[in-house]
């Protein structure tokens, strides 16, 4: 009789909800499998990398922390730019940022090279030295600005007008311009700006996903594989946070979707097929 009552009463424990058989199937897991294809050689295990399984895809993380830290619009940089009024308004009204383009004398007018000083005292530079035959030449001299100065400005007026009747009789002398606005160029400055904030969003990048959105993680053997448990059900992404796997010619990244279910295991693969290849940029 005894026996018969601790089969029953076992029985029934196991039909209680709550019950340790329940407990350990409420959660579930990911076994994956890394492996990477150099061109023209067999698959790969990645040995011994760390894997990541985040709430949020790696790449919203990065966006998240990019939106943090906003670069300046180009009104607001050309704003900053320690340079002319005239040169700040022209860069404006053109949406222009690189006066290093062969095309700038396309857009120059010589109107703009009179007014705006950078241009100016390029054109100068690009003809002087007897390179252009013809070009005027200023009367005025700068002891005249504060002891004559009516002397000074109307020479400097005749010098101007002379200047732009010669561009505009000679439009090929302002060709190459640009070469001689390299040290008022904005874009070196603002490419300075793009590498500096993608250099401190891949930075601080990782260390957000890890603090507000990691769940789990794990190092591949030597095999490049990794079983990962005790994860609720639910949407995951297994990242490599931005870090490149190796092998061959292949530099790649991972940042792949996988569904948790309860009680279950998800089989994922990592390889060049789910992933980034940072030599090309593009996904395989």
């Amino acid at each position: 009789m005894r026996v018969l009552l601790g089969t029953f009463f076992l029985c029934c424990a196991s039909l209680v909800p709550g019950a340790p058989l329940s407990a350990q199937s409420s959660t579930g897991g990911i076994d994956i499998s890394a492996r990477i294809t150099p061109t023209g050689a067999r698959p790969e295990p990645v040995r011994l990398f760390t894997l990541y399984v985040l709430t949020k895809s790696y790449a919203a993380v990065v966006k998240e922390v990019s939106a943090e830290s906003v670069l300046p619009t180009h009104e607001q940089f050309i704003n900053s730019l320690k340079c002319s009024p005239e040169l700040k308004k022209w860069l404006k009204e053109h949406d222009v940022l690189d006066l290093s383009s062969p095309d700038l004398d396309k857009l120059l007018t010589p109107d703009d090279i009179i007014k705006v000083p950078e241009f100016f005292a390029a054109y100068e530079k690009s003809n002087s030295g007897g390179v252009t035959a013809g070009l005027p030449k200023p009367k005025y001299r700068e002891a005249d600005k504060e002891s004559n100065p009516a002397k000074y400005e109307k020479q400097k007026e005749e010098y101007l007008l002379a200047t732009k009747k010669f561009i505009q009789t000679y439009p090929a002398t302002v060709q190459g311009i640009e070469l001689e606005l390299s040290d008022v160029n904005p874009k070196t400055l603002w490419d300075r700006m793009q590498v500096d904030h993608q250099r401190h969003v891949a930075q601080l990048a990782p260390d957000t996903a890890q603090v507000k959105y990691l769940a789990a993680k794990g190092d591949t053997d030597l095999e490049g594989r990794v079983l990962i448990t005790g994860l609720a059900p639910g949407n995951y992404w297994v990242s490599s946070l931005g870090m490149e796997a190796a092998s061959g010619d292949r530099r790649l990244l991972w940042d792949v979707p996988v569904r948790v279910q309860a009680g279950q295991n998800a089989h994922l693969e990592l390889s060049n097929l789910n992933a980034m290849d940072t030599r090309s940029a593009t996904i395989d």
